[in-house]
Protein backbone atom coordinates (compact mmCIF):
# COMPACT_ATOMS: atom_id res chain seq x y z
CA UNK A 1 0.00 0.00 0.00
CA UNK A 2 1.19 3.78 -0.49
CA UNK A 3 -0.10 6.80 0.92
CA UNK A 4 -3.79 6.41 0.49
CA UNK A 5 -3.89 3.06 1.36
CA UNK A 6 -2.28 3.73 4.79
CA UNK A 7 -4.41 6.52 5.29
CA UNK A 8 -7.49 4.41 4.41
CA UNK A 9 -7.23 1.80 6.37
CA UNK A 10 -6.28 4.19 9.65
CA UNK A 11 -10.14 3.50 9.58
CA UNK A 12 -10.24 7.39 10.63
CA UNK A 13 -8.03 7.38 13.99
CA UNK A 14 -5.87 10.27 13.70
CA UNK A 15 -2.94 9.50 15.78
CA UNK A 16 -3.11 6.11 14.15
CA UNK A 17 -3.45 7.68 10.55
CA UNK A 18 -0.41 10.34 11.51
CA UNK A 19 1.59 7.44 12.17
CA UNK A 20 0.39 5.07 9.26
CA UNK A 21 1.76 7.91 7.06
CA UNK A 22 4.74 8.21 8.44
CA UNK A 23 5.92 4.89 8.65
CA UNK A 24 8.71 5.24 6.21
CA UNK A 25 10.06 7.67 7.66
CA UNK A 26 10.96 6.17 10.99
CA UNK A 27 13.78 4.41 11.19
CA UNK A 28 15.55 2.66 14.18
CA UNK A 29 13.73 2.06 17.73
CA UNK A 30 14.82 5.19 19.28
CA UNK A 31 12.79 7.11 16.66
CA UNK A 32 9.88 4.76 17.04
CA UNK A 33 10.07 5.16 21.31
CA UNK A 34 9.87 8.75 21.21
CA UNK A 35 6.83 9.19 19.71
CA UNK A 36 3.25 9.60 21.36
CA UNK A 37 1.85 6.20 22.13
CA UNK A 38 -1.42 6.14 19.57
CA UNK A 39 1.33 7.52 16.49
CA UNK A 40 3.41 4.46 17.68
CA UNK A 41 0.76 2.76 17.15
CA UNK A 42 0.42 3.83 13.51
CA UNK A 43 4.08 3.02 12.81
CA UNK A 44 3.98 -0.03 13.47
CA UNK A 45 0.46 -0.51 12.03
CA UNK A 46 1.94 1.00 8.51
CA UNK A 47 4.74 -2.06 8.97
CA UNK A 48 2.28 -5.03 9.95
CA UNK A 49 0.40 -3.91 6.89
CA UNK A 50 3.37 -3.39 4.36
CA UNK A 51 4.27 -7.44 5.51
CA UNK A 52 0.73 -8.40 5.25
CA UNK A 53 0.60 -6.66 1.74
CA UNK A 54 3.58 -8.20 0.57
CA UNK A 55 2.93 -11.97 1.23
CA UNK A 56 -0.70 -11.61 0.20
CA UNK A 57 -1.27 -14.61 -2.78
CA UNK A 58 -2.67 -11.11 -5.17
CA UNK A 59 0.24 -9.16 -4.48
CA UNK A 60 2.29 -12.05 -4.92
CA UNK A 61 0.80 -12.65 -8.71
CA UNK A 62 0.62 -8.52 -9.33
CA UNK A 63 4.42 -8.57 -8.88
CA UNK A 64 4.85 -10.96 -12.11
CA UNK A 65 4.01 -8.22 -14.23
CA UNK A 66 6.29 -5.57 -12.88
CA UNK A 67 9.66 -8.27 -11.91
CA UNK A 68 11.12 -8.68 -15.07
CA UNK A 69 11.84 -5.25 -15.36
CA UNK A 70 12.19 -4.29 -11.82
CA UNK A 71 13.12 -7.03 -9.64
CA UNK A 72 12.93 -5.96 -6.17
CA UNK A 73 11.13 -2.74 -6.53
CA UNK A 74 8.18 -4.61 -8.41
CA UNK A 75 6.62 -4.61 -5.09
CA UNK A 76 6.69 -1.17 -4.83
CA UNK A 77 4.52 -0.39 -7.95
CA UNK A 78 2.17 -2.77 -6.59
CA UNK A 79 1.53 -1.11 -3.47
CA UNK A 80 0.85 2.27 -5.92
CA UNK A 81 -1.47 0.62 -8.29
CA UNK A 82 -3.19 -0.68 -5.52
CA UNK A 83 -3.80 2.95 -4.09
CA UNK A 84 -4.97 3.95 -7.40
CA UNK A 85 -8.17 0.64 -7.22
CA UNK A 86 -8.66 2.21 -3.89
CA UNK A 87 -9.18 5.65 -5.09
CA UNK A 88 -11.71 3.78 -7.87
CA UNK A 89 -12.98 1.60 -5.53
CA UNK A 90 -17.71 2.49 -4.88
CA UNK A 91 -16.87 0.52 -1.71
CA UNK A 92 -14.18 2.33 -0.17
CA UNK A 93 -15.01 6.16 -1.80
CA UNK A 94 -18.59 6.27 -2.68
CA UNK A 95 -17.83 9.28 -5.51
CA UNK A 96 -14.96 11.67 -6.37
CA UNK A 97 -16.22 14.06 -3.73
CA UNK A 98 -15.73 11.42 -1.28
CA UNK A 99 -12.52 10.51 -1.94
CA UNK A 100 -11.59 14.47 -2.29
CA UNK A 101 -13.32 15.00 0.99
CA UNK A 102 -10.86 12.35 2.61
CA UNK A 103 -7.99 13.88 1.39
CA UNK A 104 -8.42 17.50 2.64
CA UNK A 105 -9.29 16.11 6.24
CA UNK A 106 -6.06 13.58 6.06
CA UNK A 107 -4.21 16.76 4.95
CA UNK A 108 -6.00 18.82 8.07
CA UNK A 109 -5.05 15.82 10.73
CA UNK A 110 -1.37 15.58 9.43
CA UNK A 111 -0.87 19.61 9.52
CA UNK A 112 -2.05 19.51 13.03
CA UNK A 113 0.53 16.91 14.57
CA UNK A 114 3.19 18.51 11.79
CA UNK A 115 5.54 20.02 14.31
CA UNK A 116 6.09 16.37 16.05
CA UNK A 117 6.70 14.81 12.64
CA UNK A 118 9.84 13.60 11.37
CA UNK A 119 11.86 16.29 8.77
CA UNK A 120 11.84 13.89 5.72
CA UNK A 121 7.83 13.90 6.04
CA UNK A 122 7.77 17.75 6.63
CA UNK A 123 9.37 18.45 3.98
CA UNK A 124 7.29 16.63 1.43
CA UNK A 125 4.36 17.04 3.28
CA UNK A 126 3.43 20.96 1.38
CA UNK A 127 4.07 19.57 -1.83
CA UNK A 128 1.57 16.53 -1.10
CA UNK A 129 -1.28 18.63 -0.09
CA UNK A 130 -0.75 21.59 -2.78
CA UNK A 131 -0.73 18.50 -5.69
CA UNK A 132 -2.93 16.51 -4.05
CA UNK A 133 -1.14 13.34 -3.92
CA UNK A 134 -3.53 11.18 -2.28
CA UNK A 135 -6.38 12.24 -4.95
CA UNK A 136 -3.90 11.75 -8.21
CA UNK A 137 -3.83 8.03 -7.38
CA UNK A 138 -6.60 8.14 -9.23
CA UNK A 139 -6.46 8.82 -12.48
CA UNK A 140 -4.01 7.43 -14.99
CA UNK A 141 -2.10 10.48 -15.42
CA UNK A 142 -1.53 10.65 -11.21
CA UNK A 143 -0.20 7.19 -11.73
CA UNK A 144 2.07 7.58 -14.34
CA UNK A 145 3.81 10.77 -11.91
CA UNK A 146 3.44 8.05 -8.91
CA UNK A 147 5.69 5.78 -11.10
CA UNK A 148 7.43 8.22 -12.57
CA UNK A 149 8.53 9.43 -8.78
CA UNK A 150 9.07 6.19 -6.98
CA UNK A 151 11.74 5.32 -10.38
CA UNK A 152 13.04 8.85 -9.63
CA UNK A 153 13.95 8.16 -5.92
CA UNK A 154 15.10 4.05 -6.35
CA UNK A 155 18.49 3.80 -7.03
CA UNK A 156 18.47 1.19 -9.75
CA UNK A 157 15.78 2.25 -11.54
CA UNK A 158 15.86 4.37 -14.96
CA UNK A 159 12.49 5.31 -15.42
CA UNK A 160 9.07 3.70 -15.44
CA UNK A 161 8.19 3.04 -18.59
CA UNK A 162 7.67 -0.68 -18.44
CA UNK A 163 6.04 -0.13 -15.14
CA UNK A 164 3.31 1.75 -16.94
CA UNK A 165 2.96 -0.13 -19.71
CA UNK A 166 2.45 -3.04 -18.06
CA UNK A 167 -0.21 -1.30 -15.53
CA UNK A 168 -1.96 -0.22 -18.58
CA UNK A 169 -1.83 -3.70 -20.53
CA UNK A 170 -3.10 -6.03 -17.90
CA UNK A 171 -5.12 -3.40 -16.22
CA UNK A 172 -8.60 -5.57 -15.83
CA UNK A 173 -6.44 -8.09 -14.73
CA UNK A 174 -4.34 -6.29 -12.23
CA UNK A 175 -8.08 -5.00 -10.65
CA UNK A 176 -8.85 -8.21 -10.17
CA UNK A 177 -6.04 -9.25 -7.73
CA UNK A 178 -6.93 -5.62 -6.34
CA UNK A 179 -10.17 -6.87 -5.81
CA UNK A 180 -8.45 -10.25 -3.98
CA UNK A 181 -6.68 -8.24 -1.46
CA UNK A 182 -8.75 -5.56 -0.75
CA UNK A 183 -11.15 -6.93 1.87
CA UNK A 184 -8.61 -8.94 3.10
CA UNK A 185 -6.15 -6.17 3.88
CA UNK A 186 -9.34 -4.46 5.84
CA UNK A 187 -10.10 -6.94 7.96
CA UNK A 188 -6.24 -7.27 9.09
CA UNK A 189 -6.06 -3.95 9.78
CA UNK A 190 -9.32 -3.76 11.73
CA UNK A 191 -7.68 -6.78 13.74
CA UNK A 192 -4.41 -5.63 14.80
CA UNK A 193 -6.52 -1.49 15.59
CA UNK A 194 -8.30 -4.12 17.76
CA UNK A 195 -5.25 -5.46 19.38
CA UNK A 196 -4.18 -2.09 20.23
CA UNK A 197 -7.10 -0.72 21.85
CA UNK A 198 -7.33 -4.08 23.84
CA UNK A 199 -3.84 -3.32 25.48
Amino acid sequence: MNYLGHAYLSFNHPELLVGNMIGDHIKGRIALQSLPQGIHNGVLLHREIDRFADNHPASQKAKTYFREHYRLYAGAFVDSLYDHFIANDPHCFTSEQALFDFTQETYHTLEQYLPQLPEGFQKIFPYMREHNWLYGYRTMKGMQKSFNGLAHRAKYIDNADQAYVAFVSHYYTLNQYYYEFIDDVKSFAQSVIDQYAEK
